[in-house]
């Protein structure tokens, strides 16, 4: 599963595309194993080949299993892991810690009768919980055809209803299903690119990014979107950024 998502980010580097197609992207890179996990025919042997998607809710990174198995306990679906990922890693504001003795969901018979969302709605009936909850679950709740391990299902098993997958930003924006989150993202690409650009900032930098970082970081961006957030726009742009010329480093490093 990782190997797919190396292969795929090393492409759109070494190709330049635009940042934005990370969300968007209509290609992937399988084997045989990992064809047949995404339900993808005419797939043979070990190695791995670039493949074109046929299923929009594939595209992207939203459909790549490494991410929705990491997003995820080893026994369920984590709504709440999923959509705080979404928040952090792809929108940039991050949601409030959780505050301290969160308690955890309940497993018995009668929880087991319950669709995902229903222990859910149960766990943010507490008002603690539900400060979180509020902005984290409905972006889980969209990739919950997803199962821990990235395969799709329609329902949980025998006798369960259908998965019930619309959910909503914390601006209020609703959506249907993972290829409906990434084009409600898409929307908002703007967000991401930015996002993008702090982390790869401060990975270039060594150190979390500071108040006075602020105004170079968004010169980077804008001056990228006039390159159309291609990768190398915004490498270059932080290679020629004075927090990076002017960064400091100890004796003896490189």
């Amino acid at each position: 599963l990782a190997k797919e998502t190396e292969l795929l980010i090393e492409s759109q580097l070494r190709e330049d595309r635009s940042v934005v197609d990370l969300l968007r992207t209509d290609y992937t890179f399988l084997n045989q194993r990992l064809a047949e996990h995404y339900g993808i025919k005419g797939i043979y042997g070990t190695e791995f080949r670039r493949v074109k998607l046929e299923d929009p809710n594939r595209y992207g990174l939203l459909g790549q299993a490494s991410i929705l198995a990491v997003t995820s306990y080893p026994n369920r679906t984590a709504p709440t892991i999923r959509g705080k990922w979404v928040l952090e890693q792809l929108l940039g504001p991050p949601p409030p810690p959780p505050p301290p003795n969160v308690p955890s969901l309940k497993e018995d018979a009668t929880t087991q009768k319950l669709t995902m969302r229903e222990r859910m709605e149960q766990h943010r009936a507490n008002p603690t919980c539900a400060v979180c909850h509020r902005m984290m679950d409905p972006l889980g709740f969209a990739l919950e055809n997803f199962d821990g391990l990235g395969g799709w299902r329609a329902s949980t098993g025998p006798g369960a209803g259908p998965i019930d997958a619309p959910g909503a930003l914390p601006d209020g924006t609703k959506f249907i299903g993972p290829a409906g989150l990434r084009d409600v993202l898409l929307k908002k690409q703007d967000m991401f690119v930015e996002n993008f650009t702090e982390r790869l900032l401060t990975y270039a930098l060594g150190r979390g990014l500071e108040e006075y970082d602020n105004a170079a970081l968004r010169k980077i961006a804008r001056e990228a979107a006039v390159d159309n957030q291609k990768w190398s726009a915004i490498i270059l742009g932080i290679v020629k950024s004075t927090p990076f010329r002017m960064r400091r480093v100890s004796d003896g490093s490189l």
